[in-house]
């Protein structure tokens, strides 16, 4: 059975899209830890980071790299963090969360509730960036 993040990549389940190419994609996590969290995925529905070919592994971070620069640019941060928990969604994902503190990075914290249009204006904002 396809994962919600094969699902959103078709087109089944919208999202707030950020970026795609051929082999990832892009878009904004619906229950964020700050403003602008974004996930980055491979196409090719895999479970494991560490189950990627070398290249697909590569290509991932490569991706992110342009998103998190983007996502730099756009939303007031000092950095932009990068997690890889993997146990929410059988279907690799990193995390890219804009921060100025640490407890920016806490998965247990309460996640933000934002708006449509918020969701919208934030996606915009990165994608004018990249």
């Amino acid at each position: 059975m396809a994962s919600i993040f094969s699902k959103i990549v078709s087109g089944e389940i919208p999202c707030y899209k950020i970026s795609e190419d051929n082999d990832f994609f892009a878009f904004l996590d619906i229950s964020p830890l700050e403003k602008g969290h974004t996930l980055v995925i491979p196409k090719k529905e895999v479970d494991y980071i560490f189950d990627l070919d070398d290249k697909l592994l590569a290509g991932l971070h490569l991706f992110a790299k342009k998103i998190a620069r983007a996502i730099d640019r756009s939303i007031p941060c000092k950095r932009v963090a990068v997690a890889v928990l993997g146990l929410e969604v059988p279907h690799v994902h990193v995390h890219l969360i804009p921060m100025n503190d640490l407890s920016a990075t806490n998965f247990g914290k309460p996640k933000l509730t934002l708006s449509k249009e918020e969701f919208e204006d934030i996606a915009a904002k990165i994608r004018a960036e990249l």
